[in-house]
């Protein structure tokens, strides 16, 4: 259940109910893709503050494997996580194995990653993973398309998306019953490329079948942050103002402003993670969010650190190191590095939300 709050200018600000607690809109999931966060413990997110992380239904698939997800009794006892989590449908990562996959109507016949074992994913089979997971909020199989495409490649894979999404659905509500987690949420995936009129007809095509919530897919693949902003726009008046809507892929902290002043209640994004594995922090500069100063990206790395003696945050582990030491353990390849700048970043993040949270209840 989505309970929409206010909602100005800023953006809109809401309460999103799911089996494992209520969460704040909008917000950013940490992605732990193979069940956990890089670098980071489940304990580790605990005392960050996320109430939610975000795995990968093809990756989990693979391995472990569903029979030790089933033994396990789900992703939320394996990785003694307490707290929400969703999972992607497995959909990007199927559709990025270039050579190796074929598309089909029943779903998509590809060679696994890891030892080029042939295997199927339908939308049957995606629910099936995901309802095993024990997933808060699932999402169908969709059909990703690169940018730029074809207007007839995209509009294909618009009508065929629009299939698997009823077919999801179909097997979602046949299998909550049996679930570990049978309150869990449906989310359907808007697709289009940045055609207006084409993202338009996914909306209402989805909306016709009825979601819990609605995601913006095919977008973050290297578009202009303008067009996204478009497309967006053009989605306001169909999706339901009373249901979710989630930016897949997310952006640079300054393009998420410009996504929640659109709309948009939800995010993921690998930037803070990713970035931080090579050294690169995020730091706020002002509190001004309309400006796309308010923040700054330093390189733990540079000269200039080596003798600092500023520590790298204000709280709790950060706030025991100093720049000067996170810049040694990165040049003598240190894990811990990785992992003090992955909790700076990730904390950045979770502190943007609750920042615009704050611009949309002023």
């Amino acid at each position: 259940m989505f309970n929409l709050k206010g909602q100005n200018s800023n953006g809109r600000r809401g309460e999103l109910v799911t089996p494992h607690g209520m969460l704040q809109t909008p917000f950013f999931m940490p992605i732990a893709t193979k069940a956990s966060v890089k670098t980071l413990s489940s304990f580790d997110i605990e005392q960050l503050g996320s109430p939610i992380v975000l795995s990968n239904t093809y990756h989990l698939w693979l391995r472990p494997g569903m029979d030790v997800m089933k033994e396990m009794g789900g992703l939320h006892r394996f990785m003694d996580w307490h707290d929400a989590i969703l999972t992607d449908s497995g959909g990007f990562q199927v559709f990025s194995l270039s050579g190796l996959r074929k598309l089909t109507e029943e779903g998509v016949e590809f060679q696994s990653h890891i030892d080029g074992a042939k295997m199927m994913l339908t939308p049957e089979l995606c629910m099936q993973i995901q309802r095993t997971i024990g997933s808060d909020i699932c999402m169908v199989l969709d059909v990703c398309t690169e940018l730029p495409a074809k207007p007839g490649e995209i509009e294909r894979a618009l009508e065929l998306t629009t299939r698997w999404a009823k077919r999801s659905k179909d097997e979602f509500e046949r299998t909550r019953e049996e679930s570990i987690n049978p309150g869990a949420l449906l989310f359907g995936i808007v697709q289009g490329g940045t055609d207006l009129e084409l993202r338009k007809r996914s909306a209402q095509e989805l909306v016709d079948i009825g979601f819990d919530g609605y995601s913006i897919g095919g977008l973050s693949v290297g578009e202009p942050f303008e067009e996204a902003c478009r497309v967006l726009e053009a989605l306001d008046s169909i999706l339901p103002k009373d249901k979710p809507r989630y930016f897949m892929g997310g952006a640079q902290p300054h393009e998420i402003v410009g996504y929640v002043q659109r709309g948009i209640d939800m995010f993921d994004c690998v930037l803070p993670t990713r970035n931080a594995r090579h050294g690169t922090l995020y730091r706020f500069v002002h509190d001004d969010l309309s400006r796309p100063d308010f923040y700054e990206m330093i390189h733990a790395t540079n000269e200039k650190y080596k003798y600092s003696k500023d520590v790298i945050g204000s709280e709790g582990e950060l706030s025991r190191y100093t720049m000067g030491y996170l810049r040694h353990l990165f040049s003598v390849n240190e894990m811990l590095g990785m992992r003090l700048a992955t909790m700076n970043n990730v904390k950045f993040y979770l502190e943007l939300m609750e920042k615009l949270r704050k611009t949309i209840e002023a």
